[in-house]
């Protein structure tokens, strides 16, 4: 038989599952597909490699506004060779979107 007391946790570990359960539906919901252009030279003829996504990742919130207002410019270039362009565009853009948060807590 349940007393009170463990029928309230059992309950609150019940609603903690569900509220977990959900949370993990939606972040999983938002994960990207698949590339079907990756290693898929463009146009030009060539694919995006690290110096390219580390030149995307520095650029990318001048490329993030104009992208607001046009169509033919795109923010992260599809035909890429795969993890390296990605590393290189997360280095970019961590060396400006981290730059100015250690500027800020300069001491005096």
């Amino acid at each position: 038989m349940l007393t009170n007391a463990k029928f309230q946790k059992m309950k609150k570990t019940i609603i903690t599952l569900a509220i977990f359960i959900v949370i993990l539906l939606i972040v999983t919901s938002c994960l990207p597909g698949e590339n079907p252009v990756q290693d898929v030279p463009s146009d030009y003829g060539s694919t995006a490699g690290f110096l390219k996504g580390l030149w995307h990742g520095i650029i990318a919130p001048v490329t993030f506004i104009i992208s607001l207002f046009t169509e033919n410019i795109n923010m992260y270039e599809v035909h890429n060779n795969g993890g390296w362009y990605d590393f290189g565009f997360v280095i970019g853009a961590g060396i400006i979107f981290s730059g100015s948060g250690r500027a800020s807590h300069r001491r005096k």
